[in-house]
């Protein structure tokens, strides 16, 4: 019987000894990157182009007004909001801009806006050597969030946000169970980190938060311009 035992007890070390068999990895999809660090890589939709604004609308659904240049590839604000006819939920945002040389002080200078869903404001705005309050000026997270630095270039220089943004989640009901989280980039610094937006900003579509919508570039009064802006869902 001890033998028994002693054979049993060597058998159950060596099966405890053996390494647990790891879940079999899959390599990740191939994604053709763009031909430079902004371009837009294969699986990205490109939104503005300066060719067209067909994958655009106003707010009532009406045609995008804003002013086109073929040529340099841009978009620039006037005729009210637009709104992409593409819509995405957790994603990878490119957004190049640049405010206008212009007079004025705080938010009286180069104001616009990048509206994830159409309902956070990541803030537009000529924040170089010119003060406002903080959850207002570029890079805030409109109301709610103050930039981590302020890495805004000057008025007429071409500037970058990269956005990586988790959708808000909801359950079987349709109650909101985690709030949408944002990081950016601006010009290359992290200025918001997995920051939570806790409701819509000011100034959104609506109030009625949802796991998908459209992007939404705001016409302030300035003529902001826009190019390169493209989303690849993630």
């Amino acid at each position: 019987m001890k033998r028994i035992a002693c054979v049993v007890g060597v058998a159950a070390l060596a099966a405890m000894a053996q390494p647990e068999k790891k879940p079999e990895l899959k390599a990740p999809p191939v994604v053709a990157p763009g031909a430079s660090a902004a371009a837009a890589p294969a699986d990205a939709k490109v939104l503005i182009d300066g060719k067209s604004l067909d994958g655009w609308k106003k707010r009532d659904g009406s045609p995008a007004a804003w002013k086109l240049d073929e040529k340099s590839g841009t978009a620039t604000a006037g005729g009210g909001d637009i709104v992409s006819k593409h819509t995405f939920g957790d994603a990878q945002i490119h957004v190049e801009f640049m405010t206008p040389v212009e007079k004025g002080d705080g938010q009286d200078r180069g104001n616009s806006g990048v509206y994830i869903h159409g309902h956070y404001e990541v803030q537009v705005l000529d924040s170089y050597k010119s003060e406002t309050y903080p959850d207002g000026q570029c890079g805030a997270i409109y109301g709610q969030h103050v930039p981590l630095v302020n890495a805004c270039r000057p008025q007429g220089e071409w500037q970058t946000y990269d956005i990586v943004f988790r959708a808000p989640k909801f359950d079987a009901a349709g109650k909101k169970t985690a709030n949408a989280v944002i990081t950016v980039i601006h010009n290359g610094v992290l200025i918001q980190d997995h920051a939570e937006a806790v409701s819509p900003t000011g100034s959104a579509i609506d109030q009625k938060e949802t796991a998908t919508g459209p992007l939404m570039l705001q016409e302030h009064g300035h003529p902001v311009v826009y190019r390169n802006v493209w989303v690849r869902g993630i």
